[in-house]
């Protein structure tokens, strides 16, 4: 008797291919399109029913079943929520680590759990690694396209719900070819873009978004090596480190944010790119959350095969040594060594200083090509040397 697999199918391309490979593997597969935000934006339609739409039709060339289950709830109250409040904060958050923790491999995977699935399978490009004793939770690695690679946002789903998870574009080698097999297939949707961004903004932006829910504040924009005022701006949480785009300050050289300071509401500004306050040697991670496994001390590699099973309990910390770690969707590997605190907390450091991370993104660790957890960055508190 063939395994139930639930699919959630979200209209794109990934998950198309995934649903049809899945049948053409034997399985008894039910495709679920979560209906997680419906509500339309100043200046944007959103497009939820013409994705449910493109998922249906799928799910009609393949012969199989579709269901919407309404997560509006759950993904308002875990995803959209935590936005609003992380950027209010100063902070600038990942929604989609939070939509899988909490809504894809959360209330979908349990859902469909006590539903009757077997497994549940998504679009995302990953791999896993199951250990010869089924207690033991399934390792999380990185996919064979490593441009498409979602590890990163997969850190904080809980390891052993990895045991039943299926990810059947992981070792696809290239969108190119997911596209193609789609054509290949007849499922017609092999044409339609990526989305990008965050995924209930949309093409909207997330500063529209945000005006749309906080209130403006006015500031100042502020020369960091002088305290000179530059120009004014509508809130500091509309700012995050880095930006260089979106000061309006009219003509001169390009300047980036160094510092948001959402209590004062300042945005500090700096028009050298190699800023000193927009480099360092150390993050500080908060809310770390560790996969099975945990590193080898002076252990570092790129890439190459998976690490051989350890036998670590799930959410084991991991042992301080050598890793490599990425601190955007698809951004380099970065060797670092990785020392976990007594408070639960994690020090990440670097021999050659890195470009500094906004508080409230995620720095995903990796041994190899295993994911072993990571952490929300915490905000800078080196001193301004001239305050």
């Amino acid at each position: 008797m063939s395994q139930t697999v639930y699919l959630g199918m979200s209209g794109g391309v990934d998950s198309a291919l995934s649903a049809a490979l899945l049948c053409e593997q034997g399985y008894d597969v039910h495709a679920i399109y979560m209906r997680n935000w419906s509500r339309d934006l100043p200046g944007f339609k959103c497009t939820w029913a013409a994705d449910l739409a493109d998922a249906e039709r799928v799910a009609v060339t393949l012969g199989i079943d579709l269901d919407v289950w309404d997560c509006e709830a759950e993904y308002k109250t875990t995803v959209v929520d935590y936005l609003v409040d992380s950027y209010a904060r100063g902070y600038t958050p990942n929604p989609d680590v939070m939509c899988n923790q909490a809504v894809k491999f959360g209330t979908f995977a349990q859902r469909a759990f006590a539903d009757g699935a077997d497994l549940i399978a998504t679009g995302h490009y990953a791999r896993t690694q199951h250990a010869t004793d089924p207690a033991q939770p399934a390792r999380l690695l990185r996919a064979a396209d490593e441009h498409k690679d979602q590890t990163y946002f997969l850190w904080r789903v809980p390891g052993q719900t990895f045991n039943r998870v299926l990810f059947p574009v992981g070792d696809i080698p290239s969108k190119a070819v997911v596209r193609q097999m789609c054509a290949e297939r007849g499922l017609g949707i092999e044409r339609k873009p990526d989305s990008d961004g965050i995924c209930f903004v949309g093409e909207v932006g997330i500063r529209t978004f945000l005006l749309d829910v906080l209130d403006r504040k006015a500031g100042d924009i502020v020369e960091w090596e002088t305290g000179r005022v530059l120009g004014r701006h509508d809130g500091a949480f509309l700012f995050t480190i880095g930006q260089r785009k979106g000061l309006n300050l009219g003509g001169g050289p390009a300047r980036y944010v160094v510092r948001t300071d959402t209590q004062d509401n300042v945005v500090y500004v700096s028009a050298n790119h190699d800023c000193p306050a927009l480099l360092t040697t150390e993050l500080v991670l908060e809310d770390c959350h560790w996969l099975a496994g945990h590193a080898p001390v002076a252990r570092n590699t790129l890439a190459g095969q998976a690490p051989a099973d350890r036998a670590p309990a799930s959410g084991q910390t991991p042992v301080a040594g050598d890793y490599v770690v990425r601190t955007r969707h698809t951004g380099a590997l970065v060797p670092a060594r990785v020392e976990p605190l007594p408070n639960g907390q994690a020090r990440v450091s670097f021999d050659t200083p890195q470009r500094l991370v906004a508080p409230g993104q995620s720095c995903v660790v990796y041994d190899g090509l295993e994911c072993v957890g990571g952490g929300i960055v915490c905000p800078d508190t080196r001193p301004h040397p001239r305050w």
